[in-house]
């Protein structure tokens, strides 16, 4: 639909309506993925109560890239998807907010992180 139809077609709608059937409202993907990826983030702000040593570092580097790229990702697709591009950059700043953490207990623990490192590649 072109944009003049949309706009004559939006002019008899209530508020509700509108947000009914926007193109990124609650019957589209682009609503219903970014609502379920704040559960990432609810997530990444859970494990801010474990242990730093308990932390996975290949997870936590995961989220963090994949977070800020698909946040670039959200301003390129149409159509431009705020929603997503803020969960995304929640879900990279909850990343690397836990690499952080994962960095400095490292760094205060050598011997420790060490011992983990072995025992983990000792598991592959």
């Amino acid at each position: 639909m072109s944009q003049a139809a949309s706009t004559v077609a939006n002019q008899g709608m209530s508020k509700w309506q509108k947000f009914l059937n926007h193109e990124v409202g609650p019957k589209t993907v682009f609503f219903w993925a970014p609502v379920a990826k704040w559960g990432l983030v609810a997530a990444g702000i859970k494990d801010l109560q474990r242990p730093a040593d308990k932390l996975s570092l290949s997870q936590n580097l995961a989220l963090a890239a994949t977070g800020f790229i698909w946040v670039r990702y959200c301003m390129v697709i149409t159509p431009v998807n705020y929603a997503l591009a803020a969960v995304n950059f929640f879900v990279g700043t909850t990343g690397l907010v836990q690499l952080a953490r994962i960095y400095q207990w490292r760094k205060q623990h050598p011997v420790l992180a060490a011992i983990e490192d072995k025992v983990h590649s000792n598991k592959e």
